[in-house]
């Protein structure tokens, strides 16, 4: 019994010794599991309370812009222009010295407007004749007929055309320029019915609208970019026949000729230039209106040419209400200059003329007698409402082909003397004034038959102000003809603080051979301290 007893206990003892074994080996492995597991949880919930990203199912959203870009891309085309190697020019437009406005136009460019070609680089200077030039053109007929800026193909040896999707370069047949607006026409001839863009009416185009410009910038192809109209109208930034529209859709070197769209697809706008300090987008850039580029297109593919009327006259640069005033009208154009021999002078207009109104319809600036003019038929007659000295006065003028009557003309630089006889007065408006004597008008090639010159222009003056120069000889102050220093003093005498002051100087341009003398008008209102 004792011996079972034993045998019973030492058992019992063994397998509690087991289960006491087991049971530490079984803590041991808990809390080493239950460490790695803590770990693990750790490295795994870095941001416990964040809730994870799925990604949707893939379905095609709905969008304007790449309907639009569907829709246009195949009529948008990349354009390469060869060149034969042949030294360099500028790919600004040539300046011409700040003068009036005119018919034949002021390209007075500023250094921050640039065409863009696809230049290397930031640099104003690109090859006359460069190896290749890309640009943009959108086709807008089914037989192959594409507007384009006539910078990108201007002088190009051979055109090439490359149309979206395909590689094969197309020669293109180039049918008209007119440099005037910076448009082209060219034709390729793929051997199909190709797709076109649809026009627009880019008078309904209102800052804010959306606007989005394809291309080939910098030579990719097919680029869409979107933003909005930020200005209509903008002038003064390029020739007598530019009015552009601007916009803040990203436009690069090499999207020149390509497309400006609207919403609803229809070209509004030919893409032309920027404005940039570095060479690329910096938000602001610039289209011609379609209704522009519609009727040059229409001209050249009749006639392969652009015809402008002209009346022969030239008037101030900027429209100035206090020049208006002094003359005693709320709205029209002075006359400046009346070309020798031209429509205007042959019916009767002359110098400070105030031309009122064109077959009865009333003209509000500059800009409207020009667009109206030029849009006349060639040997068509047109009558002009002028004020002379207040009376209302009309006159039949007929209409001359611009062209002709406003020739190119390449100046020669020169630096002129200016005589220094005669004993300069000073006069109220804060210059120095002296008599003009024949002699020196023979010798300068004056052709008018009075004036005054300023010698000196104080600083910060009145005269300063509005933009008189030294140099410059006063013919007539408020349509007041000025002979003489006294002339001067009796008209100043009549004009009190407050008052319109209007002056018509002429300028001479001495890059001229012999020197020519610019017709200008200058006004403002004289102050108080004057």
């Amino acid at each position: 019994m004792k011996f079972l007893r034993s045998m019973t206990n030492r058992r019992l003892a063994t397998i509690g010794g087991l289960v006491l074994v087991l049971g530490v080996g079984i803590l041991i492995g808990t809390l080493i599991n239950t460490g790695v597991n803590a770990a693990r949880s750790q490295s795994q919930n870095a941001a416990p309370d964040a809730t994870p990203l799925v990604i949707p199912s893939p379905v095609q959203l709905s969008s304007e812009f790449s309907k639009l870009a569907r829709q246009l891309e195949p009529a948008v085309v990349n354009i390469t222009s060869s060149y034969e190697p042949k030294g360099e020019r500028s790919a600004l437009p040539r300046r011409r010295q700040q003068s009036p406005s005119d018919e034949e136009g002021d390209d007075d460019g500023m250094d921050l407007f640039r065409r863009f070609f696809g230049q290397q680089g930031p640099g104003f200077q690109i090859p006359r004749q460069r190896p290749a030039a890309t640009g943009s053109g959108v086709i807008v007929d089914p037989k192959g007929y594409i507007i384009t800026n006539n910078h990108v193909v201007d002088e190009a040896e051979s055109i090439k055309v490359r149309l979206h999707g395909d590689n094969t370069d197309y020669k293109a047949k180039l049918i008209g320029t007119d440099p005037a607006t910076d448009l082209a026409v060219i034709k390729i001839d793929a051997g199909k019915a190709m797709q076109f863009a649809k026009i627009g009416n880019s008078d309904a185009v209102q800052v804010g609208d959306w606007a989005v410009a394809i291309g080939s910038p910098f030579g990719l192809e097919a680029t869409v970019t979107a933003g909005i109209i930020s200005a209509t109208g903008r002038d003064q930034i390029g020739g007598q026949f530019q009015r552009f529209l601007q916009t803040d859709a990203a436009i690069n070197p090499g999207n020149s000729g390509g497309p400006l769209i609207n919403v609803r697809g229809e070209v509004i706008g030919i893409n032309t230039m920027i404005a940039t300090a570095s060479g690329g987008s910096q938000g602001v850039g610039f289209a011609l209106p379609i209704n522009m580029a519609v009727k040059v297109y229409n001209q050249i593919i009749r006639g392969g040419k652009v015809t402008r009327g002209s009346i022969g006259v030239r008037f101030p640069a900027q429209d100035r209400p206090e020049l208006l005033k002094s003359f005693g009208v709320k709205q029209g154009v002075p006359v400046s200059e009346v070309t020798p021999d031209g429509p205007a002078a042959k019916a009767g207009l002359k110098v400070e003329d105030i031309i009122l109104a064109m077959d009865g319809k009333p003209i509000r600036d500059g800009n409207e007698l020009v667009e109206r003019v030029a849009e006349s038929p060639v040997g068509s007659t047109v009558v002009l409402s002028v004020d002379r000295g207040g009376k209302k006065m009309d006159f039949k003028v007929t209409i001359a082909d611009r062209a002709k009557l406003f020739p190119d003309e390449a100046g020669t630089s020169r630096r002129g003397g200016e005589p220094e006889s005669g004993e300069a007065q000073q006069a109220k408006f804060g210059i120095s004034i002296r008599e003009f004597t024949q002699s020196e008008k023979d010798q300068s090639n004056f052709k008018d038959t009075h004036g005054v010159v300023i010698t000196n222009v104080d600083q910060g003056s009145f005269a300063s102000e509005i933009g008189l120069q030294p140099r410059d000889v006063i013919v007539s102050i408020n349509r007041q003809p000025v002979s003489s220093v006294n002339d001067v003093k009796r008209i100043q005498a009549t004009i009190k603080p407050g008052d319109a002051v209007a002056f018509r100087v002429m300028r001479a341009d001495r890059r001229q051979r012999p020197v020519e003398w610019i017709s200008l008008f200058l006004a403002g209102t004289l102050p108080a301290n004057e």
